[in-house]
């Protein structure tokens, strides 16, 4: 992780893992909006003062916790494809983990890991949409995601190598299935799958965006 999204590494302690823990559980159930660190800290049973330790406000907060989802996110795509040699069987995968599919193969002992998507559903846009986003990206605190994408884009290109925009392509199959699952739960009128949150059928979306445009490439 960036060592410039903390003050204090989280994971060399109780508490801080414990922030990371409580955290995600609390923007989850009340959004990142109403989310303090005095709230946290009533949470956990510490004093406010000591979250500030560990981060300087609740955006950065929010930038490491999608960042490591990022990263999470990159592994498991490198893990669960490495040894695929089709570039479509990889694909196939790839869709299905942006979804989450088969949650419980991919749990974690330390984070709620369904948890976390559901905010990188709702708050991820509001780690860049910032009047700071160019300084933050300068402190590169947005690599995570930029390698992710990048990663997806050479299994995109090895597909179909002709395609020109393997990159937007990338980042854009990303956020649609973001916006989607949000619009499906929120606002049902800007999808075809209503208020249905049937993930088979945003995945075969997917799927058909996906595909469509790279086999008429």
């Amino acid at each position: 992780m960036n060592q410039k999204l903390y003050l204090r590494d989280p994971e060399q302690s109780e508490l801080g893992r414990k922030i990371i823990r409580e955290g995600i559980l609390l923007i989850k159930e009340i959004g990142f909006e109403e989310t303090t660190f005095r709230k946290l800290a009533e949470r956990i049973g510490t004093k406010e003062a000591s979250i500030y330790r560990y981060f300087e406000n609740k955006h950065r907060l929010l930038i490491y916790l999608i960042a490591w989802y990022w990263q999470w996110l990159e592994y498991q795509v490198v893990f669960q494809t490495h040894n695929l040699t089709d570039p479509k069987e990889k694909l196939e995968r790839l869709l299905k983990l942006i979804l989450l599919l088969d949650i419980a193969h991919l749990a974690t002992d330390d984070v709620d890991i369904q948890s976390l998507h559901t905010i990188v559903i709702c708050e991820a846009s509001k780690v860049y949409l910032t009047h700071h986003v160019t300084e933050d990206n300068r402190q590169q605190l947005f690599k995570p995601y930029k390698d992710l994408c990048s990663r997806i884009a050479g299994i995109i290109q090895e597909y179909s190598p002709n395609y020109p925009y393997a990159r937007s392509r990338a980042s854009s199959i990303i956020e649609t299935a973001h916006y989607q699952a949000f619009f499906m739960q929120f606002l049902p009128s800007l999808t075809d799958f209503g208020t249905s949150r049937n993930q088979l059928q945003l995945l075969e979306f997917l799927r058909h965006l996906l595909f469509t445009t790279l086999d008429h490439a």
